[in-house]
Parts: C-alpha cells; sequence; structure tokens
C-alpha cells in the first residue's frame, strides 16, 4: 500500500497546531524582511469523520493541498490569497493574518443533509436565506435563482448557522467587512462554477475562509485588507456533481411534468441523487460496522476502502486541474523537512 503521512512532527519550525486535516507550524515572525509572521501549513493524509479521525487516505493530503494551490492561482484577480510558496506537494507556506470569525459558506442548489444545510431548512419551512425567498414547492437539487451567501459562525465545538443581521449584532464582524465578505465569496463561487463547469463538474456549493491584514488598516474600526485563507474549492471543503449526469436527471425531471431537480420520492418517483465526488461509503462503512460517535477504539477501515477513496481524491485531481496526478515521492516526511529546510529556526 502507498505510504500515508498521518502526522508529523517537526521540532525546528516553530509552535505547532493539530487540526483536522492540517498540521500547521507558527513560525512567529522570522527575519524575512516582511514584517509578517509566517504558517507552514502541512497537510497530511488523515481522514476526518464523525468529529474524528476515522481513516488515513494514500494521496489525500497532496491532492488537497495542489488543488487549493490551483485554486488560488485561479482567483487571484478576484481577491489576494495567503500563499507565499508551496514547496513540497504537501506543504503551504502562508502569511499570517487574522482570521474574519466567518465561515462564508456559498451555495448554488437547494440540497444537503446535515441540520445546516439549506434543503433540511427549506424542509422545515423556512424559505427566506440571504435576502431570497424561495417559493413553495422546489424539489431536492434544484438549482436556486442566484447563488446564496448563507454563513456560519466559526467556533471550536461546532459552527452554527446565522444570519448576515445576527452576526452584526453579536460583534463578531462590522457591516463594511460583512459586505466585502459576502461580495468577494460571491465572486470566487461564481468563477469556481465557471471554471467547474469547462472541467465537466458543477460546484454545488463550497466555504470560504478570509483574513485581514492589521498592518494596512486606515485607522479605528479598520480591520486592514481582505485576504483568502485556509483552501480553497477543494473535495474537502466543497461539494461537486458531474455535470452531465445532472443534466440528464433535469431531463427525466422535465420529460415525466417536474420542473427541474431531481425526481420526488414523496410523489411516487424513483429518486437518485446526482453523481458526485462521493466519500460517503467510507462514512457507512463505519456507521455499519461500529458506534463512531461513542466507541473508544474504531476498527481499521478495508484497504479496498480506503484504495477507493484514494483514487477518487485523484481523479478529482486530474479532472479539475488537467494535469496527471504524480506523486511527490517517499518517505513523505524526510522528503517535507528537506524541502523545508530553509524555513527552519
Amino acid at each position: 500500500m502507498t505510504e500515508v503521512l498521518k502526522e508529523t512532527d517537526f521540532k525546528n519550525l516553530g509552535k505547532k497546531k493539530t487540526g483536522k486535516v492540517r498540521d500547521i507550524y507558527d513560525l512567529g515572525d522570522p527575519s524575512t524582511g516582511s514584517g509578517q509572521a509566517i504558517l507552514i501549513l502541512v497537510t497530511t493524509d488523515r481522514h476526518s469523520s464523525f468529529d474524528r479521525i476515522i481513516a488515513h487516505i494514500p494521496s489525500k493530503g497532496q491532492v488537497l493541498n495542489q488543488i487549493s494551490a490551483w485554486w488560488f492561482e485561479q482567483t487571484k484577480d478576484i481577491i489576494p490569497n495567503q500563499v507565499l510558496a508551496v514547496p513540497d506537494p504537501n506543504v503551504t507556506v502562508a502569511k499570517k493574518y487574522n482570521m474574519v470569525p466567518v465561515e462564508a459558506v456559498m451555495r448554488g442548489y437547494l440540497t444537503g443533509v446535515t441540520d445546516t444545510s439549506i434543503w433540511t431548512r427549506y424542509q422545515k419551512g423556512v424559505r427566506d436565506f440571504g435576502g431570497i425567498t424561495l417559493p413553495d414547492g422546489m424539489k431536492k437539487n434544484t438549482k436556486l435563482p442566484r447563488p446564496i451567501f448563507d454563513p456560519t459562525t466559526k467556533e471550536d465545538a461546532h459552527d452554527r448557522a446565522i444570519t448576515p443581521e445576527q452576526m452584526i449584532e453579536e460583534g463578531l464582524i462590522t457591516k463594511e467587512l460583512l459586505e466585502e465578505v459576502r461580495s468577494t465569496a460571491t465572486k470566487l463561487f461564481l468563477r469556481g462554477q465557471e471554471v467547474a463547469a469547462k472541467k465537466g463538474l458543477i460546484l454545488v456549493d463550497t466555504k470560504y475562509e478570509f483574513g485581514t491584514d492589521p498592518s494596512t488598516s486606515l485607522g479605528a474600526g479598520d480591520p486592514g485588507k481582505l485576504y483568502l485563507i485556509d483552501e480553497i474549492h477543494t473535495p474537502d471543503s466543497s461539494r461537486y456533481w458531474f455535470k452531465d449526469d445532472y443534466d440528464e436527471l433535469q431531463g427525466e425531471a422535465i420529460t415525466s411534468g417536474g420542473a427541474g431537480g431531481s425526481p420526488d420520492a414523496s410523489q411516487g418517483e424513483a429518486f437518485r441523487e446526482p453523481k458526485s465526488f462521493d466519500k460517503e461509503f467510507l462514512r457507512l462503512w463505519f456507521k455499519e460496522n461500529c458506534d463512531p460517535y461513542k466507541d473508544a477504539v474504531l476498527p481499521e477501515a478495508p484497504g479496498e476502502l480506503v484504495e477507493e477513496l484514494s483514487r477518487r481524491y485523484i481523479r478529482m485531481y486530474e479532472q479539475l486541474t488537467g494535469s496527471s496526478f504524480k506523486q511527490g515521492g517517499e518517505p513523505i516526511a524526510a522528503r517535507i523537512e528537506r524541502n523545508l529546510s530553509g524555513y527552519a529556526a
């Protein structure tokens, strides 16, 4: 089996913080002449679900890091981003900014299964989303009249859905900065949909994170220039459907007398979701073989499922970028340490 990067422990790269997927090293304010704090973002092969790590997927970290790097390049005319360098297939060297405490979720279709998804809330009777009032009777997976800005908070425990007005009332963000975040997220999402469509994909929904540079502040109340941070349009932060299959479903729905979306099971029609980049099969295996929320120790994921998910990540990279995927080389940790030697304290 291909080597996986489970974690890193580089002693000379500053203070380490372990995220769900990334190991983040904070170099503080090195003598680079930029006067800017720097982060080393190492994307591992950890696969998180049920609020815990359930598996390690070969090549996943490299795919996520390189897809983000590709998308950062595709969108830098819309907003500057955090990237200083990509010295290794699994690593991004990034500028450190003050994080905006808003997860800018953008939705293009009436879909989803979680409590905060737009489809779940629509089924519960909610009709007003981000200034758009949706009519009754819409079917799941219908394209929305225009992309909806549907933010959540960024919290250590669980993010929560919140309206833009509530964000301002709670003092999380100023009205001016929120409007800039909304406008920028919408432009990024439209660009993402445009590029994805050329690759035979639909960017269904996604999330963005932003930071501000206080050194550019114009005075009290001005947080400084806005930057795009974290990741962008990866298979982990975004939902993708395959365009030809969605178009086929649309044709079937219209032929059967519907108005688009997926056929409605509640009306006796055969329902299926559009084909997508799907990670759900691994989650389902765990739900069928243990209690992933309560069991102290989880069973090891079957090798064939892990390899299949690895192939799906690689396929998404190749379909999006149009480039053949090339393994970064092994052993991974030693390679990363060598490529980061210039950043060591």
